[in-house]
């Protein structure tokens, strides 16, 4: 397996709206992944762990959420991890949009 992604997003929503935020943008994180559709997703604490099936492949990631920020972490297969600069940059670009 490869370097998991990392990423962190700031917000600026308190902890409580960023969780509802990104409960309700699952679906939204999974299309970030080349054909990517949510999977499952369940929450322990403040850290969501969810699938995401893209590819064919099976991507387990997690959010911890945060005050003022969320951290993403992505475990890419070896296949995905070809495109793990493009899920990136998308994450990078698209995921604060989420927290606006």
């Amino acid at each position: 397996m490869s370097e998991p992604i990392t990423l962190e997003i700031p917000h600026k929503l308190g902890l409580a709206a960023c969780k509802a935020r990104v409960a309700g943008g699952i679906d939204k994180l999974a299309g970030m992944f080349p054909g990517g559709a949510a999977v499952d997703h369940r929450w322990e604490g403040d850290t969501m762990h969810f699938t995401v099936a893209a590819m064919g492949q099976r991507v387990a990631s997690r959010l911890t959420v945060g005050a003022d920020k969320v951290r993403a972490e992505i475990d890419l297969p070896p296949f995905l991890a070809l495109f793990a600069d493009k899920i990136r940059a998308k994450l990078a670009k698209e995921a604060p949009k989420m927290l606006e």
